[in-house]
């Protein structure tokens, strides 16, 4: 187990480093402006200065040495537009909470009802619930999700008499931002944990069960249910923090002072720094939520060999 766990954290840091490189370079190559606030207003020897000052004139590898030496020491740099001269750990710290609070409610909901989905899809396969299932889950994949997040927000706010724009300390304003992050977790629970539900339908354990005169709920949920959640569970930790670091749309489309809304704000201002670190933070997340969901399959399923040759999968 120490060895697997050795190899998979080794391989996790090893992208990690990949991808810190490549988005830090790709940083440098995007226009200068991003590092000033008035760049219209300076001179060019204002801006060789300021560029001078903040190491941006020596070589890449000199920089890219002093960016991970900053790293370690939770130094991201400085804000240039957004809130400038703020660190940027500093306006993160603000926007975290928001997300993270806002995601895992959204989590919590599309656990509470995608799973259930799923697998009542699967025990009445063939039948209504299984065709309606179906439906919702077909028009959620299909339908870009900007079409019914502005549906949810118009009409829900008419209907249900909720605030259009979010408001922290208003516990109803929570609820649409909340339900549109939820729906496209719902539809993916019920649509695999269905699909590997059915694939476990047809094994032989299964026919045994039946035959051994076990009733259809038994096999159901002691057996086929357990069997099906063991790959599923593999997804969880990756849409878990995905979604409670912000939702892009979602946030901007409410209001909401996240991480998903700090994104497009950055981005449009050309802040480089604040983009840089939010960007690193969704790719960290990324390759964390894969290495806890590999580990979480491998002890939830002792049919995973965790030996030199058979760890991989």
């Amino acid at each position: 187990m120490v060895k697997y766990l050795t190899k998979r954290i080794s391989r996790s840091l090893i992208t990690l480093f990949i991808i810190i490189c490549v988005v830090f370079v790709l940083m440098r190559l995007m226009p200068i402006e991003g590092y000033f606030k008035n760049f219209d207003k300076m001179t060019d020897s204002q801006i060789q200065a300021g560029l001078k000052e903040q190491g941006l004139l020596d070589p890449m590898p000199v920089q890219l040495v002093r960016f991970f030496q900053g790293l370690f020491r939770g130094d991201l740099g400085v804000s240039h537009s957004y809130r400038e001269n703020v660190p940027v750990t500093e306006v993160l710290r603000d926007k975290l909470p928001v997300s993270i609070k806002l995601g895992s409610f959204s989590i919590l909901v599309s656990l509470f009802l995608g799973i259930p989905l799923g697998t009542m899809m699967a025990r009445f396969k063939g039948k209504f619930f299984d065709k309606a299932g179906t439906l919702f889950i077909v028009f959620i994949q299909a339908v870009p999700a900007a079409v019914y997040y502005l549906f949810i927000q118009m009409y829900g706010t008419t209907l249900l008499g909720i605030p259009l724009l979010f408001e922290a300390g208003t516990a109803k304003s929570w609820i649409l931002p909340v339900l549109s992050m939820s729906l496209g977790n719902i539809a993916y629970y019920g649509m695999w944990l269905r699909r590997y539900m059915v694939d476990e339908l047809n094994k032989d354990y299964v026919r045994l069960a039946r035959a051994k005169g076990a009733s259809g709920n038994t096999i159901m949920f002691r057996h086929v249910f357990r069997n099906a959640f063991v790959p599923l569970v593999q997804y969880l930790p990756s849409s878990f923090l995905n979604t409670v670091i912000g939702s892009i749309y979602v946030e901007s489309l409410y209001s909401i002072p996240g991480m998903g809304g700090l994104l497009v704000t950055v981005i449009k201002n050309s802040d480089n720094n604040m983009v840089q670190a939010i960007v690193l933070l969704y790719a960290t997340v990324g390759v964390i939520g894969l290495l806890l969901g590999d580990i979480m399959m491998t002890i939830l399923d002792p049919r995973i060999s965790l030996g030199a040759k058979e760890g991989g999968r």
